[in-house]
């Protein structure tokens, strides 16, 4: 199997065990240089819709989601749930991106499919420790939203790169330290070192997607910052969607962001 096919066969797997390990495997394969790339022009991009995910959890509006209060065992693991559900969107989103966005460096597919090794591995992390408190993957409701600004984003790996990574995946960038004091006071101890890690993690996969925009804005001939502000008008509704709250900008600007961009995004938050 070429990459393209082997991304799409990890998108459409519903077990999130299989989904996990097929991702882990296919990225070890990738580095030691078992699967190929595909030359240009090979092999078509199909429509994927909704990417492969079990019956559970159901899928509603974020209005309908479980209360996430730590005063009782349900609220605490139904937070520890919805980083689950994100890390297990996550899966979908790095290996959609190697599938669907054609022709472009190397380097691209292998910063992606680090994204996808590395996210299956913080969905593992998430669901142990969620077992741990009596709960499993599934058993609270979940929302769509981050695969459906994929949908949105599909036809563009420029958009993509401005509006999944730089907006909504770095959005946890600036809530997880506030999630992790409220689980440290709690004693929740396990759940912060867990997410430790992913914070790690995650500054260098939102890098990854500044500096893939900043690629493509320099190939096209476009100025990224100004860019990046018409993307958020045009797609965020004038940033509205992004979040409340501060921005944890020493994590952002590791990540790729510059000074004046959080200026922006600090005014319209």
């Amino acid at each position: 199997m070429n990459l393209f096919e082997s991304a799409r066969q990890c998108l459409l797997l519903c077990d999130p065990e299989e989904k996990v390990t097929t991702s882990r495997r296919i990225a070890q394969q990738w580095r030691a240089g078992e699967i190929s790339l595909p030359r240009e022009g090979e092999g078509e991009v199909g429509p994927i819709a909704q990417p492969g995910h079990p019956d559970k959890p159901r899928l509603v509006a974020p209005r309908d989601l479980h209360r996430r209060s730590l005063h009782t065992p349900e609220g605490h693991a139904a937070l520890i749930h919805s980083i689950a559900h994100i890390e297990f969107n996550a899966i979908n989103l790095a290996w959609d991106a190697v599938y669907r966005f054609r022709e472009l460096p190397e380097q691209f597919y292998d910063d992606w499919v680090k994204v996808a090794d590395e996210e299956a591995y913080h969905f593992t992390l998430v669901r142990d420790h969620l077992n741990t408190l009596g709960f499993e993957y599934g058993d609270f409701d979940a929302h769509n939203g981050l695969w459906e600004m994929a949908v949105k984003t599909a036809h563009d790996p420029l958009i993509r790169m401005a509006l999944v990574p730089r907006v909504l995946e770095a959005r946890g960038l600036d809530v997880t330290p506030g999630i992790m004091k409220k689980l440290r006071d709690f004693g929740d101890h396990a759940a912060v070192d867990v997410l430790e890690i992913i914070l790690r993690d995650e500054i260098g996969h939102v890098e990854i997607g500044s500096r893939w925009f900043r690629y493509l804005c320099e190939q096209r001939k476009m100025e990224p910052e100004q860019t990046f502000q018409c993307l958020l008008e045009e797609y965020m509704k004038g940033g509205n969607n992004i979040g409340k709250g501060p921005l944890h900008r020493s994590a952002r600007l590791a990540a790729g962001f510059t000074e004046a961009e959080l200026n922006y995004l600090e005014g319209i938050g």
